[in-house]
């Protein structure tokens, strides 16, 4: 059974969108291609304009049953990622529907992550991701020999708070717009196009930061440095907010969309 899409959430890492490299875990080899996995349910889609692509993530029903009633995500679960370029105008621009969503191209690739008892037991702590393991396909559903699996890890390793799964807002059906829009002000930011404006931003020590996110595609503020920090993910129409205790200059990124990039200033 296919339930409604929504049209905000994360892919299963963002380094799938750049699946370069030589992987040295072994593990990625217990995950096959799931075929019929588009009988699932197909929980949400994405616009990525970092790389003019559009993504669809479907899920084993059990796995949308159990998130949507608040129990833990159940062994046998699989979380598909499918890869399409979006169409392209002669500027080079990705193409909108009526909705003004990216309209679907040629198929690029699919990213699985998958969970069974008792996997994940071979791996070091600073790595494991429970008991879930990823496996890269190109389009023709063969093994990407070259994936960079360690990058999926390395990716989902700090929501380990959600069992790992970066997009598990959208299993649970979390509707567009649940979070009210902040008013303009200090410390508020918009995150539109891709884009965070305004790019620097000035608060005073510890007064608390919000950013609102105005795009389809979800987004996460990662402090970078010596004191980095990692916000929650906002999904569109949400915000997510992140508290400075001391006075500087902080470099801030994306950290699903790493190209992006803004500055806060924290003053006495």
């Amino acid at each position: 059974m296919k339930n409604v899409s929504l049209a905000a959430a994360i892919a299963l890492g963002s380094a799938s969108g750049a699946l370069i490299g030589y992987s040295a875990l072994a593990g990625g080899d217990k995950v096959a291609f799931p075929e019929g996995f588009e009988k699932g349910t197909l929980y949400a889609t994405v616009d990525r304009y970092d790389n003019k692509q559009y993504r669809e993530l479907y899920a084993t029903p059990a796995a949308v049953e159990a998130a949507r009633k608040g129990q833990p995500i159940p062994s046998g679960t699989v979380l598909t990622l499918v890869q399409y370029k979006a169409e392209l105008d002669a500027k080079g621009e990705p193409v909108k529907d009526a909705n003004g969503r990216f309209k679907k191209g040629d198929l690029v690739a699919y990213t699985v992550m998958e969970k069974r008892d008792g996997w994940g037991s071979e791996y070091k702590d600073d790595i494991r991701n429970g008991e879930w393991e990823y496996q890269a396909f190109g389009p023709d559903k063969k093994v990407n020999d070259k994936a960079n699996l360690t990058a999926c890890f390395t990716c989902h390793k700090p929501h380990a708070g959600q069992d790992f799964v970066i997009s598990l807002a959208g299993l649970k059906g979390t509707p567009d717009g649940a979070m009210a829009k902040p008013a303009p002000g200090p410390g508020v930011v918009s995150i539109a196009d891709f884009k965070f404006g305004p790019e620097t931003v000035v608060v005073s020590k510890g007064q608390t930061i919000t950013w609102h996110n105005a795009d389809s595609s979800p987004h996460q503020v990662t402090i970078t440095g010596p004191k980095a920090q990692r916000s929650s993910i906002a999904l569109k129409g949400q915000s997510t907010q992140l508290t400075l205790a001391d006075a500087g200059i902080y470099d801030y990124i994306c950290g699903l969309h790493p190209a992006r990039k803004g500055k806060t200033e924290v003053k006495e």
